[in-house]
């Protein structure tokens, strides 16, 4: 069973370009990409472009940095999946 990522996106963090960011993950039926009036990361949500990639906040400097970083936390969150299923499977 594929899971797809899960990408949040705060529609008061558009200001910083992710609005772009977020358009370029909805294009790829891979991600499951949600925006929402609010996260509830105000302060985050202030200083830098920012979502959620299943739960968990992945911030940058720039919106592309932000994309490149999306990238890197699903690739690892996948790795660190696929490790606990072998470590479950050999059990």
């Amino acid at each position: 069973m594929v899971i797809k990522p899960m990408i949040e996106f705060c529609a008061s963090n558009m200001h910083h370009g992710t609005d772009r960011i977020m358009k370029l993950f909805e294009q790829n039926d891979a991600y499951e990409v949600i925006e929402y009036g609010c996260l509830g990361n105000c302060g985050e949500c202030y200083l830098n472009p920012f979502a959620l990639v299943d739960g968990t906040i992945v911030s940058a400097e720039t919106a592309d940095e932000l994309y490149d970083n999306i990238l890197k936390a699903i690739e690892q969150q996948q790795a660190d999946r696929e490790a606990l299923d072998k470590l479950l499977d050999d059990l």
